[in-house]
């Protein structure tokens, strides 16, 4: 996963030199408003010469500083994008003959094809087996909650749950029955967050109540990662490259299902039961 540049910089912290993890220690710190700083109050701040940051700049990839900072901004303004900005950069609506069906079909394939591997080559292992880990134990109650598009997909998760496993339940709505649910939360809860770019400032406060509660929480998120992420103990970041003004969820709905296989083997015999109980009820009353 790409990520942003303070991933890249912890991902390498090891590399750099001890002068050099100053200056890494005083860019990640309020990341990324540091970034902005000149940099002599940044080799200041950071109790180093100002070449030792041009050299920091050079180990992460930069033809200097300057550049360095270009990137972030790109980042910042890739993390903001609204349909809006989204449309117009890629051009859409113009009546392109290149937008016939066989034409949106070809790129289909080009744009989902390989945004859908790179999700799935790029999640780490342990970060999806802690996810499968925390759905399927039955001593945890889960809530899960998305946002203006994405509740869909906390809809599709938690309604596989629900059939798998008992307490599993959607964060209501209506602020009194939401505030009363997440007043309730304790150790034994694992909250699952959906949050893409333009992230909802109320995920990145669920998600900060849930740590300071002992209870554990879950984020899919977009490869800039939600604010939410901070305060996660898991975090499943997925590619949304699309062909149109909207952040294409193919990818996250393919690590969906790979959760939901990878609970139903954690749960064994147990899962089966509950869906077949799920299944005897439903059939008693007439809804299948």
């Amino acid at each position: 996963m790409s990520g942003t540049l303070a991933d890249s910089i912890r991902a390498t912290l090891g590399d750099f030199s001890p002068a050099e993890r100053k200056v890494a220690r005083v860019l990640l710190a309020g990341y990324p408003s540091p970034v902005f700083e000149t940099v002599a109050v940044i080799a200041d701040r950071a109790a180093v010469s100002t070449p030792t940051v041009l050299r920091f700049a050079a180990r992460m990839g930069y033809r200097g500083f300057p550049d360095l900072q270009a990137a972030v901004r790109a980042e910042l303004d890739a993390r903001s994008a609204s349909p809006v900005s989204l449309y117009e950069a890629a051009g859409l609506g113009r009546g392109d003959s290149r937008h016939d069906g066989a034409g949106i079909l070809e790129r289909a394939g080009t744009v989902f094809a390989p945004a859908l591997s790179r999700t799935l080559a790029e999640i780490p292992p342990h970060d999806f087996e802690r996810a499968v880990e925390l759905l399927a134990d039955r001593k945890r109650r889960v809530t899960l909650a998305g946002g203006r598009f994405t509740h869909l997909l906390a809809q599709y998760l938690g309604l596989h749950l629900m059939q798998l496993r008992e307490e599993v339940r959607f964060l209501p709505d209506r602020p009194v029955e939401r505030t009363a649910a997440l007043a309730r939360l304790s150790r034994r809860d694992v909250v699952v967050l959906f949050d893409f770019r333009r992230y909802e400032e109320d995920k990145t406060a669920i998600a900060q109540l849930v740590r300071e509660t002992g209870g554990k929480t879950v984020v899919f998120t977009d490869p800039w990662l939600s604010p939410a992420a901070t305060h996660a103990d898991v975090v499943m970041p997925a590619h949304v490259g699309t062909m149109a003004p909207y952040d294409s969820l193919v990818p996250t709905m393919a690590v969906i299902e790979a959760v939901i296989a990878g609970v139903i083997e954690g749960l064994g015999p147990e899962g089966h039961q509950q869906l077949s109980h799920n299944e005897d009820t439903a059939r008693r009353i007439g809804l299948i």
